[in-house]
Order: C-alpha cells, then sequence, then structure tokens
C-alpha cells in the first residue's frame, strides 16, 4: 500500500518549556558512528528500493522498508569487529515499531538483549546507557506501531572506535543484570505522534524554505502562536469549552475561528504541553453548537452569551477545517481518549458531502443553508476550496467523491485563471453561474461590492493553492501558486510592504495599506517557486516584524498558518 514518505526528525525535543517553547539540538556524538556503510541483512524488504543498505547509508532521505503486515521482522548490522555498544540511535519512518528489542551476537546465532519496550511512539529512539558488545547488532520488531511494515532511515551504533578482543564483557542474557538504558528525549513526547519541529512529513521536491536555521525559524512560529493565543483563545463560556474569539468579525464566535483553532492547536502539540487539553475543549465546544440542519456540521456563528445565533446553520469554511482539524488530531493523539477523533472527523466530512457539496456541480457550497432553490445554490466562495484537505478526506474516508469533488475544484480554478487572471491568477471572493459559464460575481453578491475582486476573501488563496502544493507536489496547485507569486514579485518590486489591501483580478490596486491577510499568503504560494528564495525570505522578514493586534483575529490567525506552512511544519493526515 503506497503512503507518503516522511524524512527523519532534524530536531531534538528536550524539554517542552512552559510557555511553550521548542527544545534545542543536543551536540552530536563524538565517537564514530560503527553502523555506517557496514553490511547489513533484513528479515525482508518492500522493494529493491528500500533495502537494508539503506539504513546505514547515512542519509535520512533513504529508508529501509520491511514488507507491510508481517511481524516479526528484523534487521542486522555487521560491525565487522567486536565493539562495545553503549548507545543506539534509531530514526524510525512513519512506520515504526511498537514492540522492538536491541541485541548483540557474535555469530547472528547467539543474541543477548541490550534494550526492549512494548511502547515505542515511533520518531527517534536515542537508546543512551546500554552496556554490551558483539560484532552484530539487530534490531528485532515483533509488533508494528501502524498497519505498514517497519522502516529506518538509519540505524547508528556507537560504543568506541577500538573494538574489543572477545564478547567475553557481553552483558548477561537477563536485562536487569546491567545498568538500565535510558531514552533520550528525542523519542516525542508520550502519545504525540508529530510534535511540532519534528518536521516529519517532507514537502514536495524544490520547495523552498527561508533562509537561515531551522530552530530559529521553528521559535518564531511558536512565539507567534503564544501571541495568537494570549490575544483570541479563551474559555469564556465555561462547561470546560475552549473558543477562539474573533473581534473583528460579525459575531464574537464563529465557525471560521474555531476551525482554524483546531487545526493551529493539533500542528502545535508539542511546543504547547497543554495542546490536547485546549483541543478538546475546543470540540467540547464544537460538539454544543451543533447546525440546526445537520447534527454532525457546526453553527456558524454565536453570540456573547455563547448561542447560537442568525439560523444557527453552518459555514462551509469552518466546517472544512474543524473535519480537517479532527483528522490530525487522530494521527497526532490516537482515538483512546475522551474522544473518537476520527469518527468524529468522518461523520463531519461526511456531513460536509450531505449538506455542503452541490451534486450537480461537486462544488462547495456556502453553508448547509444553501440548498436548491436559494439565490446563492450556484455560488461557491474559491477561499474554502482547500484542496489538500479533500485529498485528505478522500483518504479518511476511502470515499472515491472526493477525488471527483476535488478535480472539479481544480477545474474550475484553472479555468478562471486562464479566463479571467491569466497575468495575475488571482481569484475571487465569489463565483457565479456555477451550473452554466462561472464567472466571477459582479458587484455584490453575498458581503461586499468587491465581491468580484480578489479581497478578504480570497486574500486566502494563495496559502490554499500554496499548501495543497507544498504537501502534494500537484501541478495544477503549483501552476496557480507560480503564476501569483511571478505576478506580485513583478508588481511590488520584490519589496512586501508594497502589496496592497486588495486587487482587481487584472492586478488594478483596491485599497491601500499593509494587511497580513494580504501579504502573508503569497509567502506560501512563494515557497513552490524554486526561483523564489530572495521573496521568500523578504516575505518571512515582514512576517517576523509584524506585531499582532488585540482585535486583528483574522490577519493574525492567517499569518500564524502561513507561518506555520512556510517553516515547513505543515502536514497532510
Amino acid at each position: 500500500m503506497p503512503r507518503p514518505p516522511v524524512i527523519a526528525l532534524s530536531v531534538t525535543i528536550v524539554a517542552a518549556l512552559a510557555l511553550g517553547g521548542l527544545a534545542v539540538l543536543p551536540a552530536a556524538a563524538a565517537e564514530p558512528n560503527l553502523a555506517l556503510n557496514r553490511p547489513v541483512a533484513v528479515s525482508s524488504s518492500e522493494s529493491s528500493s528500500y533495502g537494508g543498505a539503506k539504513a546505514v547509508d547515512g542519509s535520512t532521505s533513504s529508508r529501509w522498508a520491511s514488507v507491510e503486515g508481517h511481524d516479526p521482522e528484523w534487521l542486522r548490522v555487521d560491525l565487522g569487529a567486536t565493539y562495545p555498544v553503549t548507545r543506539v540511535l534509531l530514526r524510525w519512518e512513519a512506520a515504526y515499531a511498537k514492540s522492538y528489542r536491541v541485541e548483540v551476537s557474535d555469530d547472528t546465532t547467539t543474541w543477548r538483549p541490550l534494550f526492549s519496550t512494548t511502547t515505542g511512539n515511533g520518531a527517534s529512539d536515542d537508546l543512551t546507557g546500554l552496556s554490551g558488545s558483539g560484532r552484530y547488532v539487530r534490531v528485532y520488531g515483533t509488533q508494528r506501531g501502524t498497519a505498514y511494515g517497519y522502516s529506518l532511515f538509519e540505524i547508528e551504533v556507537y560504543g568506541g572506535a577500538t573494538p574489543t578482543p572477545s564478547a567475553s564483557a557481553s552483558p548477561t542474557a537477563s536485562p536487569t543484570a546491567s545498568p538500565s538504558p535510558t531514552v533520550s528525549p528525542t523519542t516525542p513526547p508520550a502519545g504525540q505522534a508529530v510534535p511540532f519541529g519534528s518536521h516529519v512529513y517532507p514537502y514536495a521536491a524544490g520547495t523552498l524554505r527561508p533562509t537561515g536555521s531551522q530552530s530559529a525559524q521553528d521559535q518564531a512560529v511558536v512565539a507567534f502562536y503564544q501571541k495568537w493565543k494570549t490575544n483570541f483563545l479563551r474559555q469564556n463560556c465555561g462547561n470546560g469549552w475552549y473558543e477562539v474569539i474573533s473581534p473583528d468579525a460579525d459575531h464574537p464566535y464563529v465557525a471560521e475561528a474555531q476551525g482554524y483553532g483546531m487545526v493551529i492547536v493539533a500542528t502545535m502539540a508539542g511546543a504547547d504541553p497543554d495542546a490536547k487539553k485546549i483541543f478538546d475543549g475546543m470540540v467540547k465546544f464544537m460538539l454544543a453548537h451543533p447546525s440546526v440542519n445537520n447534527k454532525d456540521l457546526l453553527a456558524a456563528e454565536q453570540d456573547t452569551a455563547c448561542k447560537s445565533v442568525n439560523g444557527g446553520d453552518s459555514a462551509t469554511d469552518g466546517d472544512m477545517d474543524v473535519a480537517y482539524g479532527l483528522l490530525l488530531a487522530a494521527q497526532q493523539w490516537g482515538n483512546a481518549g475522551t474522544y473518537d477523533y476520527q469518527q468524529l472527523a468522518v461523520k463531519h466530512v461526511n456531513a460536509i458531502k450531505a449538506g455542503e457539496i452541490n451534486p450537480s456541480t461537486h462544488l462547495l457550497t456556502l453553508g448547509d443553508w444553501d440548498t436548491s432553490g436559494d439565490p446563492m445554490y450556484y455560488v461557491t466562495r474559491p477561499s474554502d476550496h482547500m484542496i489538500d484537505h479533500f485529498r485528505a478526506f478522500r483518504k479518511a474516508t476511502g470515499d472515491a467523491a472526493w477525488d471527483t469533488i476535488r478535480q472539479a475544484h481544480q477545474t474550475l480554478t484553472t479555468n478562471l485563471e486562464n479566463q479571467y487572471s491569466p497575468n495575475t491568477g488571482l481569484l475571487p471572493d465569489f463565483v457565479v453561474n456555477t451550473n452554466s459559464s462561472p464567472k466571477p460575481a459582479a458587484g455584490k453578491v453575498l458581503e461586499d461590492p468587491n465581491d468580484g475582486y480578489h479581497w478578504w476573501n480570497s486574500c486566502r488563496t494563495p496559502w490554499r493553492l500554496g499548501a495543497d502544493a507544498a504537501v502534494s507536489g500537484d501541478a495544477a496547485s503549483r501552476t496557480s501558486a507560480r503564476k501569483m507569486t511571478s505576478w506580485i514579485r513583478s508588481k511590488t518590486g520584490g519589496d512586501p510592504a508594497k502589496i496592497a489591501v486588495g486587487y482587481k483580478l487584472d492586478g488594478t490596486q483596491i485599497s491601500s495599506g499593509s494587511e497580513p491577510a494580504f501579504f502573508a499568503p503569497f509567502a506560501v504560494a512563494a515557497i513552490n517557486d524554486p526561483g523564489a528564495q530572495p521573496w521568500v525570505d523578504a516575505l518571512w522578514s515582514k512576517m517576523l516584524t509584524t506585531t499582532p493586534g488585540v482585535n486583528d483575529y483574522y490577519s493574525t490567525s492567517i499569518q500564524l498558518q502561513t507561518m506555520i506552512v512556510v517553516s515547513g511544519n505543515y502536514w497532510q493526515p
């Protein structure tokens, strides 16, 4: 079964600081890696591309993978002579071992234990304090952590540069006879699969990052996240709920904000030790405010008393992110706690399909109130078109309809760009006539006289399309992102401060000023253009010097999520 490739952890988490700070990378071991480029034997390989030698080649872009769905499996390294072994570092791919042991041998027949566990959780296991010696080191997996096989980017073995004359100093077979090995904090915190800053999932080849150290970029995201939390994360409503407040929206609590919050908090787990508690409080709020039309969707708006108002029906953009956030949580923490996130996510995804997809056009409607006969039934909003979310929904449900839905949205995007913005790639806030000849709105359709322009909704489209291009490498999304990047970079002369507040689709400026909601999303589009490194750096610097306002929920939430993507911390469940 194919699965998305991942890379080994590039940072080591040594503490979850009280304010959610990321940890620092410890110094590299001074002694040589005894396993590097040594002969390897394995119980099986998924294919010739994933042979055992890939686990000792010193590269975190290659890996050994066993056949899928089978226990036990093992990998054995021949050190060439008998060496003391005091440390073994295992860099797991997503297909990790839940139960495994590390052993040494002189002849590949008699094995002596160095370490064993039944609670492995992937990432990197740095096994220190080991006491033993042998010519051969074996990792023996007895229970897989996933439905796949076992996969290691690297096994590293340390103990000294000088071989021992014999194995006489090796430990007794009883694991209690030697000092208890310790696992360094490179293993993620318990119950957490993708801690922030681990960069487990790689972006498509050629995707850029800002110039500078990865750790500094991660710390910048965490610092901005703390400001976002301080300004907008609340427990105003009691009942154990957490909610994101939106002082610059029509109502104090809106579905869009709750969706943003759920995606953000699930992604920041590992930097924020309270992430799961907060997320569960958000789930509790969501479940307490169902749409009047479908209990598995979220009511769009709540008042200061935290009661749903204005009809109590749904808003599609909020539901899209709520479902995605639940899928992130299911992978991040599993489903054995207070909530079965996966089950809730699938219910939400199915409700989106039933109540927020036009069955004839396969395009998103504006909410579950937007039904056949409504004047808005053949209107769609491009900023709701989260292509990577459609991919995740397909994976979570196995429903091929999500492929059809994704393709319909991508076709619409391409046609709009070709017909209405061939030079800019900009998309309008709203598209009308989706059942016949889709086109940008002419004047006010729902919100504003600028509904047909790149305005306060579609300012998000460079981020949404760019995020899909980065995680999937999709050609259509990448083409869209690059077209936008080429135009805005030329329009501003490479100066992010000149990105205006809104544009007509031909590139004519609508309003002056500088808003994160408009300049930050272009950074996500830019990382998909290999020739745009100076532009990526300029946009990143602009974001670093932007201080979020206490009333700017919308711009702050958008900038935080773009920083997560640009720093390489976004991933698709």
